[in-house]
């Protein structure tokens, strides 16, 4: 369990491959809804700590929810091995804790490897109420990720991708998103994958479709 009285807090949840390293930023007494945000892929870099990662993470709190972050098995100090599918299994680890600790609807973010990961563990979960894809990978480390579990995925899902990502061609995302069930919007921004130099656009962005999806606005 994570120490009483910190803002940010660091902490293990139990994995199905180990302790997963878990970071929390604790949101309001009266949040409406919990957040929880992944990571891309390990192999090449990707943690917790992730530019992308962090602002998504600061686009969820802007609404005064308490939002878990985690690394994947093998990353940091999470235990366990890299596998590349079974990562399903550690995001539906960090839903029944964040389920546990708040009792809350919950809002799912994933970036990249994250999002792809995440989307697959979140859509069938009753309790993800809103579903955030950035840079979602279609052709990336010469494999191909497959979406069509997103056409029987009927919760509100908001695609957002640079609109130069050489893991997610513009046609390629076009396709998975059009094959998704409604409601969904995508929205390409100017930039790569990591939506270098366009922070601060994808972040506001998020919080404009929160803010229409809840009805309420951020709190800075």
């Amino acid at each position: 369990m994570p120490a009483p009285h910190a803002s940010i807090q660091t902490f293990f949840i139990d994995g199905p491959a180990g302790r997963l390293e878990a970071l929390l930023n604790l949101g309001a007494v009266q949040a409406t809804h919990a957040g929880l945000v992944c990571h891309p892929h390990p192999l090449y870099g990707g943690t917790m700590h992730n530019k992308v990662v962090f602002h998504a993470m600061k686009a969820l709190h802007s609404f005064g929810f308490p939002v878990l972050r985690f690394n994947f098995r093998g990353t940091g100090l999470s235990e366990g091995r890299h596998d590349g599918r079974d990562e399903v299994r550690d995001v539906e680890a960090a839903l029944a804790w964040l389920k546990r600790e708040f009792a809350l609807p919950i809002i799912f973010a994933g970036f990249s490897f994250g999002a792809a990961r995440g989307l697959r563990a979140c859509c069938p979960d009753p309790d993800v109420r809103a579903l955030i894809s950035l840079g979602t990978p279609v052709e990336a480390e010469g494999r191909l990720y497959s979406y069509k579990f997103l056409a029987d995925c009927g919760k509100p899902k908001l695609f957002l991708s640079g609109d130069h990502d050489p893991f997610g061609p513009h046609q390629a995302v076009e396709a998975v998103v059009a094959a998704a069930a409604d409601p969904k919007e995508l929205v390409f921004l100017p930039g790569d994958h990591f939506f270098a130099g366009h922070l601060n656009e994808m972040r506001q962005t998020i919080e404009s479709w929160l803010q229409e999806r809840l009805g309420t606005g951020g709190a800075d």
